[in-house]
């Protein structure tokens, strides 16, 4: 059972409103966000640091103990033998709805204020990483190669093996089997859902260089962002705006 925190931050009437409860463990800037890293499968602390560019690490400590007190996360051993992990409780993957319905809020009412563009190339490549469809990554190891040319000239690489994908910032040792060629925005468009893979790479926005097998399967192995969908309806309505709400009007036709 989730355990609500120690102190009388909410007045007394919080005991009586769901909402307000609820509010005790969910609502500060950081920890929907948080949630939003354990749902997404990251269970080391590292990981989730990483997936939360401008927390600092004491704050972070400080979150994942509050959502360990309140019953949403738990510890577990590391498998490895050394440190532990973060786990959700039943209590805290009841919260994934949750997470999913705020991305899906923002995605529909707060869409003109959205910039999909903001984001660095090793914040990106970190989350296309994690957002991979295993079944359709190749038996053998394969390295990907992802030249940023702008607005910030930059190689990462993502290394496919055994069903699973880690981010490289340096040269992860091995030959590059596929190389992607594209701007930060252009890859960023793909993951939002704004702009499909084939569109993006007819445009000239991305090009990719490797074995045709490769390079055609390449972009079956991401997933996109979990909001994709979302995007890619609100965009279509928002470029169908009807010319009479611009102040036109147009005439039937005879």
């Amino acid at each position: 059972m989730p355990r609500r925190r120690d102190g009388g931050g909410v007045p007394d009437y919080g005991r009586f409103c769901p909402v307000a409860l609820g509010s005790e463990v969910f609502a500060d800037r950081w920890t929907p966000l948080i949630l939003r890293e354990l749902i997404l499968g990251n269970t080391r602390f590292n990981d989730i640091a990483r997936g939360l560019p401008g927390i600092s690490r004491s704050l972070l400590v400080q979150r994942l103990r509050h959502l360990e007190r309140t019953g949403v996360v738990e510890l577990w051993p590391s498998p490895t033998g050394r440190g532990h992990e973060y786990h959700l409780t039943a209590a805290g993957k009841d919260l994934e709805p949750v997470v999913a319905a705020l991305g899906r809020w923002a995605v529909e009412w707060l869409y003109e204020e959205l910039r999909p563009h903001e984001v660095d190339p090793i914040t990106l490549t970190w989350w296309m990483h994690r957002r991979i469809d295993e079944s359709s990554l190749p038996p053998q190891r394969v390295v990907a190669q992802f030249d940023h040319t702008a607005p910030k000239r930059q190689s990462l690489w993502i290394v496919f093996d055994r069903g699973e994908a880690s981010v490289c910032v340096q040269h992860p040792g091995f030959d590059t089997d596929v190389l992607v060629t594209a701007t930060t925005s252009a890859l960023a468009e793909v993951f939002q859902g704004l702009v499909s893979w084939a569109r993006a790479v007819e445009a000239g926005a991305i090009r990719v260089d490797g074995p045709p097998v490769l390079a055609r399967s390449l972009p079956r192995w991401f997933l996109g962002s979990p909001f994709a969908e979302a995007t890619r309806s609100r965009a279509a309505r928002a470029e169908a705006v009807p010319l009479s709400t611009a102040g036109w009007s147009v005439a039937p036709a005879s």
